[in-house]
């Protein structure tokens, strides 16, 4: 086995990364940027070596760096993850040009299969189904709208030389084509280094399935089962699970055979998924094959019982595959939630800065990979991804009510996050029936005339738990002077209950506090509802609480301030105001904040870096323009006027760093 291998990534997969060469006994070097000197894969590692400065064409994606530094450590090897260079063909060539072994196929490979373009000829070739398209790159936007004409709006726009979202847009029609042409450019050459762009039909309402395979040099190869991948957001997956509801055994032995297939007629070596979609009639059409590592790899893992890191680098070492596909059994269900920098009630947002607080679930049968831990700092100039949490079940909602209880106790302050967005997922009624599709979250999250109220048993447990650990610090001083009080004649009976008010929202709660059986357990009366509740010893100061209620266990993040604790549980967040009786009648109702008027100005609506002004000073706009391109963790978007008007100054120049809330432009007044 290999002596030393380099790891050419960052964050949660290349600590992921290591662990595997750890328990393999391999030693293993990082490479960083400088913004990331103090990141966790930098400490784990044997050694590191530094890249750079923070953009990616400075380190994560300079290729003659990353092998430098791998010949300069006596690396025999090369990782590179996925994203990056994983599916960069040049860069598996270098690295065997300079003697080392690229952990991954063989760069011809990369070239037929991971060019989106190439591996369609290739299936068609195969007669595999694929989707109607234009399997050759467009330029232009003339170039873009003859081959959208041709295959029919609405249709997608799609790299060539990647995935994992990057460089996606639907259009629906000719006339959004000429600006989702350029983001798409944009996007895929600051991803991948290469720009060029095809087109395919839109399917609308699909899901996302996908076949993992393992194939080694000896012509062997298997595959593992599928994954769903249908929850997902600007066409990045947010939720994955193995295997699907939508797959018999039947269905699944058949896309299985021919995802083997396709890997034998190409000649792929190691790791590889190929992906599928499936319409609403269940028919299937192949879509891309991805030469590298997965974000989902772990759902497979727990499903299958093996590392696929493992796998990947005794088979780049030339060993053969230990188990043939009638060995292959899968077990139970595994669900996977990517957890990301960003904030879903600002449009997902992207969200930077320094993480202050930081704690992760643990139990049995849960996984968390995680690239960040307390004082990691954020940046724009990396994927949003923070972190993975995946747990595994007996059956597919064993598995979902374990992911609920862990996002319930995955604690991150310091910067926004999607755990409560993935947990209002992972609680819809339509996602707990299995009922999928890639446009579940715009049909079923993003619209607030279809806003689910919250289930009663949630409301009332964040309520019993807010008013617990307000009465229980209010009344710690209490409580710790009652000996005295009883030594000096003064001794009251202890009071065994308690009476609250407690407000959320438009919800009013009256709550009462019965003490039972010691300071521990008690009976709570929500609006009448009883509830029995076990508290932990001394949790009046965590931020983290689990309860018993009615003897099932229930996690809530809380912070507090004063009679306001803000908490999270189920999917549902919020602040709860609690009050005694007479506190209530005097407080009333509190007047509604008042909104900041935006005024003649345009403020950004989130961090990153300027790559574009579309506008210049006296210049009319009309509202739905794009006035300024803004890049952020990766991604590309346009921020456009909120009405028309005329420009009197713009603020901002391409490649200003940018907060939320700086101003861009300013409009003449009226």
């Amino acid at each position: 086995m290999f002596e030393k291998i380099l790891i050419a990534n960052r964050g949660e997969i290349a600590v992921r990364i290591l662990r595997t060469c750890k328990s393999m006994g391999i030693r293993s070097v990082a490479v960083y940027s400088e913004p990331d000197f103090r990141s966790i894969h930098v400490k784990e590692a044997d050694e590191a070596v530094l890249l750079g400065g923070a953009r990616p064409v400075e380190s994560y994606l300079h290729m003659d760096k990353i092998i430098a530094a791998a010949l300069a450590t006596g690396c025999q090897a090369i990782h590179p993850g996925y994203g990056f260079l994983s599916e960069n063909a040049e860069f598996a060539e270098k690295t065997t040009a300079a003697g080392l072994t690229f952990i991954g196929p063989p760069a011809s490979v990369i070239a037929a299969m991971g060019d989106k373009i190439a591996a369609k000829k290739l299936a068609g070739k195969a007669r595999m189904p694929v989707v109607p398209g234009i399997v050759e790159p467009v330029a232009t936007y003339e170039e873009a709208v003859a081959a959208a004409d041709t295959v029919g709006y609405p249709v997608l726009l799609k790299p060539a030389a990647g995935g994992g979202g990057k460089g996606m847009r639907a259009v629906d029609r000719p006339e959004e084509m000429a600006s989702a042409l350029a983001l798409c450019q944009q996007e895929t050459q600051k991803s991948f280094g290469d720009a060029r762009i095809f087109v395919e039909r839109y399917i609308k309402k699909p899901r996302h399935i996908e076949i993992q395979i393992l194939a080694d040099r000896h012509g062997n190869v298997v595959h593992l089962g599928e994954r769903e991948c249908s929850i997902q957001r600007r066409y990045q997956k947010i939720i994955e699970e193995s295997p699907s509801c939508a797959l018999d055994p039947a269905l699944r032995a058949k896309m299985g055979a021919l995802a083997c297939e396709l890997a034998k007629t190409a000649g792929y070596v190691n790791a590889g998924t190929v992906e599928f979609i499936v319409d609403e009639r269940g028919d299937f059409f192949f879509l891309e094959m991805n030469t590298r590592l997965q974000v989902e790899h772990p759902v497979t893992e727990l499903v299958n019982g093996i590392d696929l890191v493992e796998h990947q680098l005794r088979i780049a070492f030339g060993h053969r595959l230990p188990f043939t596909q009638e060995q292959v059994t899968l077990s139970g269900w595994a669900m996977e939630v990517r957890i990301c920098a960003e904030d879903p009630r600002r449009g997902f947002a992207p969200s930077v800065g320094l993480i202050t607080r930081y704690a992760e679930p643990r139990g049995k049968d849960l996984r968390v990979d995680s690239g960040v831990d307390a004082g990691s700092t954020v940046s724009v100039y990396y994927d949003p991804m923070l972190a993975k949490v995946i747990t595994w079940g007996e059956n597919r909602e064993a598995a979902r009510r374990k992911m609920v209880q862990a996002l319930n106790g995955y604690h991150i302050e310091g910067i926004s996050t999607n755990i409560d967005f993935a947990n209002q997922i992972l609680t819809h009624p339509v996602f707990v029936r299995g009922e999928l599709s890639t446009d579940f979250i715009p049909t079923h999250l993003l619209d607030p005339d279809m806003k689910l109220a919250a289930p009663q048993e949630v409301l009332h447990g964040m309520a019993t738990a807010t008013t617990l650990i307000y009465h229980l610090r209010e009344n710690l001083l209490q409580d710790s002077l009652r000996p005295l009080k009883s030594r000096v004649g003064v001794a009251v009976p202890a009071r065994e209950d308690f009476e609250y008010v407690t407000k959320h929202e438009e919800h009013i709660f009256h709550i009462r506090l019965e003490k039972k059986g010691g300071d521990l357990q008690w009976q709570v009366l929500v609006n009448n509802v009883a509830y029995q509740v076990i508290t932990p010893p001394m949790e009046f100061y965590r931020r983290r609480l689990k309860l018993s209620i009615n003897g099932q266990d229930a996690f809530f993040r809380l912070k507090y301030s004063g009679n306001f604790i803000e908490a999270a549980h189920c999917g549902v967040s919020g602040t709860f105001e609690i009050y005694n009786p007479r506190e209530w009648q005097l407080a009333g109702h509190m007047p509604p904040p008042t909104e900041r008027l935006g005024g003649n100005v345009l403020d950004c609506p989130m961090p990153g870096l300027v790559v574009a002004v579309k506008v210049k000073e006296g210049e009319r706009v009309f509202r739905g323009q794009e006035l300024v391109i803004l890049e952020s963790m990766k991604m590309e978007s346009a921020v456009s006027a909120l009405g028309d008007g005329v420009i009197e100054s713009v603020c901002v120049q391409p490649g200003d760093a940018v907060e939320t809330g700086t101003v861009l432009v300013h409009f003449k007044n009226d």
